[in-house]
Protein backbone atom coordinates (compact mmCIF):
# COMPACT_ATOMS: atom_id res chain seq x y z
CA UNK A 1 0.00 0.00 0.00
CA UNK A 2 1.33 3.62 -1.02
CA UNK A 3 2.00 5.81 1.96
CA UNK A 4 1.13 9.71 1.70
CA UNK A 5 2.27 12.53 3.55
CA UNK A 6 0.05 15.73 3.10
CA UNK A 7 0.86 19.66 4.65
CA UNK A 8 -0.49 22.92 4.02
CA UNK A 9 1.84 24.35 1.26
CA UNK A 10 3.12 27.35 3.54
CA UNK A 11 2.89 27.82 8.12
CA UNK A 12 3.82 30.98 9.02
CA UNK A 13 3.24 31.78 12.81
CA UNK A 14 4.42 34.08 15.42
CA UNK A 15 2.99 37.53 17.10
CA UNK A 16 2.11 39.61 14.08
CA UNK A 17 1.94 37.01 11.66
CA UNK A 18 -1.52 38.58 10.50
CA UNK A 19 0.37 41.98 9.36
CA UNK A 20 1.25 39.60 6.27
CA UNK A 21 -2.28 38.64 4.77
CA UNK A 22 -2.74 41.45 2.01
CA UNK A 23 1.03 40.35 0.78
CA UNK A 24 0.30 36.80 0.62
CA UNK A 25 -3.33 37.30 -0.59
CA UNK A 26 -1.42 38.84 -3.35
CA UNK A 27 0.43 36.15 -4.65
CA UNK A 28 -3.19 34.80 -5.85
CA UNK A 29 -5.33 37.14 -7.45
CA UNK A 30 -7.33 40.68 -6.57
CA UNK A 31 -10.27 39.31 -5.41
CA UNK A 32 -10.95 37.46 -2.10
CA UNK A 33 -14.06 35.72 -0.56
CA UNK A 34 -13.42 36.44 3.28
CA UNK A 35 -15.07 33.77 5.44
CA UNK A 36 -15.94 35.14 8.99
CA UNK A 37 -18.36 34.76 11.24
CA UNK A 38 -19.82 38.17 12.65
CA UNK A 39 -17.84 38.95 15.78
CA UNK A 40 -14.35 38.14 14.26
CA UNK A 41 -15.47 40.08 11.55
CA UNK A 42 -16.43 43.32 13.76
CA UNK A 43 -13.30 43.20 15.75
CA UNK A 44 -10.82 42.31 12.69
CA UNK A 45 -12.52 42.90 9.80
CA UNK A 46 -11.22 46.64 9.12
CA UNK A 47 -7.93 45.96 9.82
CA UNK A 48 -7.92 42.24 7.41
CA UNK A 49 -9.71 44.69 4.90
CA UNK A 50 -6.68 47.13 4.95
CA UNK A 51 -4.19 44.90 5.29
CA UNK A 52 -5.01 43.83 2.25
CA UNK A 53 -6.44 46.71 0.44
CA UNK A 54 -2.51 48.31 0.97
CA UNK A 55 -1.76 45.17 -1.75
CA UNK A 56 -4.89 45.77 -3.75
CA UNK A 57 -6.67 42.91 -2.90
CA UNK A 58 -10.71 43.14 -2.54
CA UNK A 59 -12.53 41.20 -0.20
CA UNK A 60 -15.84 39.98 -0.51
CA UNK A 61 -17.33 39.20 3.12
CA UNK A 62 -19.19 35.97 3.51
CA UNK A 63 -20.50 35.84 7.05
CA UNK A 64 -20.82 32.17 9.05
CA UNK A 65 -23.58 31.82 11.84
CA UNK A 66 -24.31 28.36 13.78
CA UNK A 67 -23.65 25.26 12.76
CA UNK A 68 -22.29 24.40 9.48
CA UNK A 69 -25.44 22.70 7.38
CA UNK A 70 -25.57 21.63 3.58
CA UNK A 71 -27.58 24.58 3.68
CA UNK A 72 -25.51 26.78 4.81
CA UNK A 73 -22.80 25.46 2.54
CA UNK A 74 -25.14 26.29 -0.25
CA UNK A 75 -25.93 29.87 0.60
CA UNK A 76 -22.14 30.83 0.90
CA UNK A 77 -21.22 29.16 -2.23
CA UNK A 78 -24.45 31.03 -3.56
CA UNK A 79 -22.92 34.32 -2.77
CA UNK A 80 -19.23 33.41 -3.59
CA UNK A 81 -20.00 32.09 -7.13
CA UNK A 82 -20.89 35.60 -8.68
CA UNK A 83 -18.22 37.30 -6.89
CA UNK A 84 -15.28 35.88 -9.22
CA UNK A 85 -12.93 35.26 -6.04
CA UNK A 86 -9.82 34.34 -6.76
CA UNK A 87 -9.42 32.71 -3.56
CA UNK A 88 -10.61 32.36 -0.31
CA UNK A 89 -9.55 33.73 3.34
CA UNK A 90 -10.91 32.49 5.80
CA UNK A 91 -10.67 33.79 9.34
CA UNK A 92 -11.99 32.48 13.25
CA UNK A 93 -12.47 29.64 14.83
CA UNK A 94 -13.39 25.92 13.20
CA UNK A 95 -16.74 26.33 11.43
CA UNK A 96 -15.55 29.82 10.16
CA UNK A 97 -12.68 27.76 8.83
CA UNK A 98 -14.55 24.77 8.03
CA UNK A 99 -16.68 27.10 6.08
CA UNK A 100 -13.97 28.85 3.97
CA UNK A 101 -12.84 25.32 3.29
CA UNK A 102 -16.16 24.14 1.46
CA UNK A 103 -16.07 27.42 -0.25
CA UNK A 104 -12.80 26.98 -1.30
CA UNK A 105 -13.39 23.26 -2.69
CA UNK A 106 -16.30 24.46 -4.77
CA UNK A 107 -14.43 27.78 -5.95
CA UNK A 108 -11.08 25.14 -6.92
CA UNK A 109 -9.10 28.57 -5.61
CA UNK A 110 -6.57 28.50 -2.82
CA UNK A 111 -7.19 28.87 0.31
CA UNK A 112 -5.43 30.95 3.66
CA UNK A 113 -6.64 30.11 7.01
CA UNK A 114 -6.14 32.06 9.49
CA UNK A 115 -7.19 31.16 13.15
CA UNK A 116 -8.00 33.46 15.98
CA UNK A 117 -8.22 30.41 18.38
CA UNK A 118 -5.85 27.32 18.97
CA UNK A 119 -8.91 25.39 19.92
CA UNK A 120 -7.87 22.65 17.52
CA UNK A 121 -6.13 21.38 14.44
CA UNK A 122 -8.29 22.77 11.91
CA UNK A 123 -5.80 25.89 10.07
CA UNK A 124 -3.75 23.14 8.45
CA UNK A 125 -6.53 20.00 7.94
CA UNK A 126 -8.13 19.51 4.34
CA UNK A 127 -11.17 18.24 6.41
CA UNK A 128 -14.09 20.19 7.42
CA UNK A 129 -17.39 18.61 9.44
CA UNK A 130 -21.18 19.51 8.75
CA UNK A 131 -23.91 19.10 11.04
CA UNK A 132 -27.57 18.28 10.10
CA UNK A 133 -30.54 20.36 11.42
CA UNK A 134 -30.02 19.02 15.00
CA UNK A 135 -26.91 19.67 15.98
CA UNK A 136 -26.05 16.13 15.03
CA UNK A 137 -22.68 15.54 13.06
CA UNK A 138 -23.65 14.19 9.20
CA UNK A 139 -20.40 14.15 7.64
CA UNK A 140 -16.64 14.86 7.37
CA UNK A 141 -16.11 16.20 3.80
CA UNK A 142 -12.47 16.69 2.19
CA UNK A 143 -11.02 19.34 0.10
CA UNK A 144 -8.67 17.76 -2.66
CA UNK A 145 -5.46 19.50 -0.72
CA UNK A 146 -4.46 20.97 1.76
CA UNK A 147 -5.11 25.32 2.60
CA UNK A 148 -2.19 27.30 0.74
CA UNK A 149 -1.32 29.43 3.67
CA UNK A 150 -1.64 29.03 7.43
CA UNK A 151 -1.11 32.27 9.18
CA UNK A 152 -1.15 32.04 12.72
CA UNK A 153 -0.96 35.55 15.01
CA UNK A 154 -0.37 34.06 18.39
CA UNK A 155 -0.40 37.77 19.46
CA UNK A 156 -4.13 37.51 18.17
CA UNK A 157 -4.49 33.90 19.64
CA UNK A 158 -3.16 34.54 23.45
CA UNK A 159 -6.31 37.28 23.46
CA UNK A 160 -8.90 34.03 23.46
CA UNK A 161 -10.04 32.89 26.73
CA UNK A 162 -8.40 30.47 28.17
CA UNK A 163 -11.22 27.48 27.57
CA UNK A 164 -10.43 28.09 23.99
CA UNK A 165 -7.10 26.54 24.71
CA UNK A 166 -7.80 23.85 26.79
CA UNK A 167 -9.81 22.31 23.75
CA UNK A 168 -6.98 22.74 21.74
CA UNK A 169 -4.64 20.96 24.38
CA UNK A 170 -7.08 17.98 24.52
CA UNK A 171 -7.41 17.71 20.72
CA UNK A 172 -3.93 17.53 20.41
CA UNK A 173 -2.57 14.86 23.36
CA UNK A 174 -3.94 12.05 21.47
CA UNK A 175 -2.43 12.05 17.88
CA UNK A 176 0.45 9.99 19.24
CA UNK A 177 -1.90 7.54 20.43
CA UNK A 178 -4.17 7.15 17.79
CA UNK A 179 -1.19 7.16 15.02
CA UNK A 180 0.15 4.68 17.02
CA UNK A 181 -2.85 2.17 16.70
CA UNK A 182 -3.58 3.07 13.00
CA UNK A 183 -0.11 2.76 11.89
CA UNK A 184 0.33 -1.19 14.38
CA UNK A 185 -2.98 -2.22 12.82
CA UNK A 186 -3.05 -0.87 9.02
CA UNK A 187 -5.17 1.90 9.48
CA UNK A 188 -5.66 4.25 6.96
CA UNK A 189 -4.57 8.06 7.34
CA UNK A 190 -7.10 10.53 5.81
CA UNK A 191 -5.43 10.79 2.12
CA UNK A 192 -6.59 6.70 2.48
CA UNK A 193 -3.50 5.52 1.95
CA UNK A 194 -0.55 4.08 4.93
CA UNK A 195 0.76 6.44 7.50
CA UNK A 196 4.30 7.20 6.78
CA UNK A 197 6.82 7.09 9.51
CA UNK A 198 7.33 10.81 9.45
CA UNK A 199 4.05 11.55 10.77
CA UNK A 200 4.38 9.09 13.81
CA UNK A 201 7.35 11.45 14.44
CA UNK A 202 5.49 14.45 14.46
CA UNK A 203 3.00 13.25 16.68
CA UNK A 204 5.38 12.49 19.25
CA UNK A 205 6.74 15.58 19.08
CA UNK A 206 3.59 17.03 19.68
CA UNK A 207 2.86 15.06 23.11
CA UNK A 208 6.53 15.70 24.09
CA UNK A 209 6.11 19.48 23.49
CA UNK A 210 2.68 19.67 25.40
CA UNK A 211 3.70 17.50 28.47
CA UNK A 212 6.68 20.14 28.99
CA UNK A 213 5.16 23.73 27.98
CA UNK A 214 1.62 23.36 28.92
CA UNK A 215 1.43 24.58 31.86
CA UNK A 216 3.04 27.37 31.17
CA UNK A 217 1.43 27.51 27.70
CA UNK A 218 -2.14 27.54 29.85
CA UNK A 219 -1.20 30.43 32.33
CA UNK A 220 -0.48 32.47 29.06
CA UNK A 221 -3.76 31.95 27.22
CA UNK A 222 -6.18 34.79 27.54
CA UNK A 223 -3.32 37.26 28.31
CA UNK A 224 -3.09 38.69 25.19
CA UNK A 225 1.01 38.08 25.71
CA UNK A 226 2.63 35.21 24.08
CA UNK A 227 5.31 33.58 25.74
CA UNK A 228 7.91 31.27 24.58
CA UNK A 229 6.02 28.25 26.09
CA UNK A 230 2.60 29.30 24.81
CA UNK A 231 4.96 29.59 21.02
CA UNK A 232 5.85 26.00 21.13
CA UNK A 233 2.39 25.02 22.74
CA UNK A 234 0.84 26.60 19.98
CA UNK A 235 2.64 25.40 16.83
CA UNK A 236 2.13 21.54 18.69
CA UNK A 237 -1.57 22.38 18.71
CA UNK A 238 -1.80 23.40 15.16
CA UNK A 239 1.12 22.03 13.21
CA UNK A 240 2.26 19.04 15.01
CA UNK A 241 -1.15 17.78 15.97
CA UNK A 242 -2.63 18.63 12.11
CA UNK A 243 0.12 16.86 10.55
CA UNK A 244 0.09 14.01 13.16
CA UNK A 245 -3.86 13.40 13.10
CA UNK A 246 -3.82 14.21 9.19
CA UNK A 247 -0.77 11.71 7.70
CA UNK A 248 -0.80 9.91 10.95
CA UNK A 249 -4.34 8.58 11.20
CA UNK A 250 -6.93 8.13 14.13
CA UNK A 251 -8.12 5.58 16.67
CA UNK A 252 -10.62 5.74 19.59
CA UNK A 253 -10.15 8.83 21.11
CA UNK A 254 -11.67 10.31 18.02
CA UNK A 255 -13.94 7.89 17.20
CA UNK A 256 -15.44 8.34 20.82
CA UNK A 257 -16.82 11.41 19.87
CA UNK A 258 -19.40 10.10 17.45
CA UNK A 259 -20.97 9.05 20.78
CA UNK A 260 -20.12 10.57 23.45
CA UNK A 261 -22.98 13.87 22.92
CA UNK A 262 -25.49 11.42 23.29
CA UNK A 263 -24.73 11.30 26.98
CA UNK A 264 -26.59 13.78 28.99
CA UNK A 265 -24.73 17.07 29.45
CA UNK A 266 -21.79 16.05 26.89
CA UNK A 267 -23.07 17.27 23.54
CA UNK A 268 -22.51 21.13 24.70
CA UNK A 269 -18.78 20.18 25.42
CA UNK A 270 -15.94 21.28 23.15
CA UNK A 271 -14.78 18.45 20.70
CA UNK A 272 -10.95 18.83 22.09
CA UNK A 273 -12.26 17.86 26.07
CA UNK A 274 -14.17 14.72 24.21
CA UNK A 275 -11.20 13.90 22.52
CA UNK A 276 -9.25 14.33 25.80
CA UNK A 277 -11.67 12.03 27.73
CA UNK A 278 -11.64 9.59 24.82
CA UNK A 279 -7.97 9.01 25.17
CA UNK A 280 -8.02 8.60 28.81
CA UNK A 281 -10.73 5.23 27.35
CA UNK A 282 -8.43 4.55 24.51
CA UNK A 283 -5.70 4.00 26.68
CA UNK A 284 -7.54 2.35 29.68
CA UNK A 285 -8.41 -0.29 26.62
CA UNK A 286 -5.03 -0.66 25.89
CA UNK A 287 -4.03 -2.25 29.35
CA UNK A 288 -0.70 -0.39 29.24
CA UNK A 289 1.83 -1.34 31.88
CA UNK A 290 3.81 1.84 31.27
CA UNK A 291 2.32 4.27 33.30
CA UNK A 292 1.16 6.35 30.82
CA UNK A 293 -2.46 6.37 31.95
CA UNK A 294 -1.85 7.81 35.46
CA UNK A 295 1.00 10.05 33.97
CA UNK A 296 -1.70 11.72 31.63
CA UNK A 297 -4.49 11.61 34.34
CA UNK A 298 -1.48 13.89 36.57
CA UNK A 299 -1.44 16.21 33.87
CA UNK A 300 -4.63 16.87 32.83
CA UNK A 301 -4.91 18.01 36.36
CA UNK A 302 -2.34 20.38 36.17
CA UNK A 303 -3.51 22.29 33.26
CA UNK A 304 -7.24 21.59 33.67
CA UNK A 305 -8.41 19.10 31.35
CA UNK A 306 -11.58 16.88 32.32
CA UNK A 307 -10.66 13.26 33.12
CA UNK A 308 -14.13 11.81 33.48
CA UNK A 309 -17.64 12.27 31.80
CA UNK A 310 -18.98 14.31 34.76
CA UNK A 311 -15.96 16.61 34.26
CA UNK A 312 -17.44 16.60 31.00
CA UNK A 313 -20.65 17.80 32.09
CA UNK A 314 -22.50 14.63 32.25
CA UNK A 315 -25.52 15.23 34.20
CA UNK A 316 -25.25 12.38 36.91
CA UNK A 317 -24.59 9.29 36.56
CA UNK A 318 -24.71 8.02 32.81
CA UNK A 319 -27.48 5.19 32.34
CA UNK A 320 -26.68 1.85 30.81
CA UNK A 321 -28.99 2.81 27.97
CA UNK A 322 -26.53 6.37 27.53
CA UNK A 323 -23.23 4.07 27.51
CA UNK A 324 -24.63 1.79 24.96
CA UNK A 325 -25.59 3.99 22.86
CA UNK A 326 -22.48 6.11 23.17
CA UNK A 327 -20.18 3.27 22.52
CA UNK A 328 -22.69 1.73 19.10
CA UNK A 329 -22.46 4.68 17.77
CA UNK A 330 -18.41 5.31 18.31
CA UNK A 331 -17.44 2.22 16.91
CA UNK A 332 -19.51 3.06 13.60
CA UNK A 333 -16.86 5.21 13.39
CA UNK A 334 -14.16 4.33 11.02
CA UNK A 335 -11.16 4.98 13.26
CA UNK A 336 -12.77 2.45 15.62
CA UNK A 337 -11.01 0.00 13.57
CA UNK A 338 -7.76 1.26 14.05
CA UNK A 339 -7.20 -0.45 17.28
CA UNK A 340 -5.21 -3.48 18.42
CA UNK A 341 -8.10 -5.81 19.04
CA UNK A 342 -11.45 -5.85 17.65
CA UNK A 343 -14.06 -4.01 20.41
CA UNK A 344 -17.75 -4.86 20.96
CA UNK A 345 -20.57 -2.10 22.76
CA UNK A 346 -20.18 -3.86 26.33
CA UNK A 347 -16.65 -3.64 26.44
CA UNK A 348 -16.77 -0.03 25.35
CA UNK A 349 -19.98 0.81 27.26
CA UNK A 350 -17.72 -0.85 30.69
CA UNK A 351 -14.59 1.42 29.95
CA UNK A 352 -16.33 4.31 29.62
CA UNK A 353 -18.65 3.26 32.66
CA UNK A 354 -15.10 3.13 34.28
CA UNK A 355 -14.36 6.99 33.25
CA UNK A 356 -17.88 8.42 34.42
Amino acid sequence: MLKIFGAPSRYIQGPGALDSLGQYAALFGRRAALVIDSYVHGVLGPRIEALCAAHQVALVPLLVEGDLTPDVIAQLRAQAAPAGVDMVIAVGGGKSLDAGKAVAKSAHCHLITVPTVASNDAPTSKNYVLYDAHHNLLAVEHMLFNPTIVLVDTAVIATAPQPFFLAGLGDAVSKKFEAEQCRRNGGLNMYDAAPPLSAQFIADGCLRTLLADGVDAVAAAGTGQPTPAFERVVEAMILMSGLGFESGGLSIAHALTRGLPKISGVASSPHGLQVAVGLLVQLDLEQRADGMLADLKQWYAQVGLPATLSELGATGSPSDAELTLAAELSLKARHAANFDRPLDTATLADALRRHA
